[in-house]
């Protein structure tokens, strides 16, 4: 573990002391003379103020429990052991005990988080994984006030999810703009650690645009975080990181930690993701996800330098392009690298994440790209993974969370097949949760051949039409490896 330099908090405070009066020494070290000071009055005051943010920000976020009527053990709070993951997710840190087992009808809670009131009739956005599995929610507002909550959508691939409650005239979160955060800036997290109600943290933006590398729920990543170093810990998840406007810049969504409490690293789901999302959750619910239609790789010094690249030192080059897709409409080739969506930059792929989440498949967007070391710009129509522009909503094809290609001559040829359709871009969904991969090559559904992704939608569409109780998609095919594989996929949920 590496060791943490602290600044002695001696000299913040003399900076407060000091305030306007604080002079700049400056140094002249001519000739190796003793360095001679010229007192000047132009350095500024440390004023710095987070009373007015914390007013407007502590009614706006709420403490949510969730509960579920499962059987599962709980522990006392005597003993020994501690599991980091499981308190990071789901509150206080839990001593072990000997396990009680629970009734099957008794409700157990098993979260615990925070929310952000951001309407005056009831709703509410917080994490995906404070409510996830929940039975029962319990929403406990800054005014001790307790009300059952409903939930109205949910999107793992983000981490975000709305939910209501029954109330009037609430204090709603006033929002700001996360793309006009400045590293350096000072911010506040307002939330729950701990079930310590209404507690505020302070810190400043440490990063934008990080990344993780992995989604804590193990689906697709939709990550470009905001980094700071306000404290959080357990139960602060779904709470508000603010300016010092109270404006809601972000949602407070993960630590990185080796214990499960607060080391340093704090990060935050941006509000240029989370106004989309709860959108299109209150409006369709389902989120309405449009894709370039590309495989990138970040650019670097030695790819520059491989593929002779000199007009650009950031951007995202693309290794393929896929059919019926954005970027094949717009022309886009192997080896053109991406450097900015509708004139913002993007220099990684979070940030090009972040960009693309703002938009629905319909939308009109700019991509700027450099092929041959000339920079173009060129406008196209965002479409989904299916290639088209429909507005999806719950219940519907686009839930398999996946899209299917057809097959080449070549490949069938290969694997000694004679019809079939590739699953690729699983987003999560009713495919993945099937333990469906990509690559995967589907031949027959229920006993039907299928060769196109028309061929797939339209048993789907027949499976969601019958009167059957248990709507299931028996898939059989193969991986491009040659082995064979059965599954079934849950359409009930």
């Amino acid at each position: 573990m590496k060791k943490i330099t602290i600044i002695s908090s001696v000299a913040l405070a003399a900076g407060l002391i000091f305030g306007a009066q604080a002079k700049e020494y400056i140094g002249n070290h001519d000739k190796g003379k003793e360095p001679s000071f010229i007192l000047t009055s132009s350095t500024p005051s440390f004023e710095t103020d987070f009373t007015v943010a914390a007013e407007k920000t502590v009614n706006a976020v709420v403490c949510i429990k969730s509960y579920t009527t499962r059987t599962r053990n709980s522990y006392g709070n005597q003993g020994g052991g501690y599991d980091p993951f499981f308190d990071f997710f789901f509150g206080q840190p839990q001593q072990r005990q000997q396990p009680r087992q629970q009734k099957p009808s008794e409700p157990v809670q098993n979260g615990l988080g925070s929310g952000v009131i951001i309407s005056d009739d009831g709703y509410i956005v917080t994490n995906n994984h404070v409510i996830a599995d929940a039975d029962k929610i319990e929403v406990l507002l800054n005014d001790n006030s307790t009300y059952e909550a409903k939930i109205i959508g949910t999107d793992e691939a983000s981490d975000l999810a709305l939910i209501k409650i029954d109330a009037k005239d609430l204090s709603p979160i006033v929002f700001g703009n996360s793309e006009n955060v400045k590293v350096g800036e000072w911010v506040l997290a307002v939330g729950n650690p701990f079930s310590f109600n209404s507690t505020v943290t302070a810190g400043i933006i440490s990063a934008k645009a990080r990344s993780l590398g992995q989604n804590k729920q193990g689906g697709m990543s939709i990550e470009s975080f905001i980094q700071t170093d306000a404290a959080l810990n357990p139960g602060n998840s779904g709470g508000a990181l603010v300016n010092l406007k109270g404006e809601l810049i972000g949602i407070n969504s993960a630590i990185y930690s080796n214990t499960g409490s607060y080391s340093g690293f704090s990060f935050a789901i941006p509000t240029t993701i989370v106004k989309k999302v709860i959108t299109d959750l209150r409006q369709y619910g389902t989120v309405q996800r449009a894709v370039l239609g590309c495989q990138v790789i970040e650019l670097n010094a030695k790819i520059a330098k491989e593929k002779n690249i000199t007009a650009t030192k950031f951007g995202l080059l693309i290794a393929g392009v896929t059919d019926r897709s954005t970027a094949k409409e717009l022309g886009l080739q192997e080896d053109d690298v991406i450097t900015a969506i509708n004139n913002v930059e993007v220099h990684n792929h979070a940030q090009l994440v972040e960009q693309l989440n703002k938009f629905r498949p319909g939308d009109q967007i700019s991509v700027t790209f450099v092929r041959d070391n000339k920079s173009i710009t060129k406008s196209g129509t965002l479409r989904n993974l299916q290639g088209s522009t429909n507005i999806t909503k719950k219940g519907d094809f686009s839930e398999l969370g996946c899209a299917f290609m057809k097959l080449g001559a070549d490949t069938k040829q290969h694997l000694g097949i004679s019809n079939g359709v590739k699953v690729t871009g699983i987003k999560g969904g009713a495919i993945k949760d099937s333990g469906i991969k990509d690559g995967f090559i589907i031949t027959e559904i229920n006993g039907t051949a299928v060769n196109t992704s028309d061929d797939v939608e339209r048993i789907y569409n027949q499976i969601m039409k019958s009167d059957d109780d248990d709507k299931v998609m028996f898939v059989s095919g193969i991986y491009p490896t040659g082995k064979k594989y059965y599954y079934a996929v849950n359409l009930a949920e």
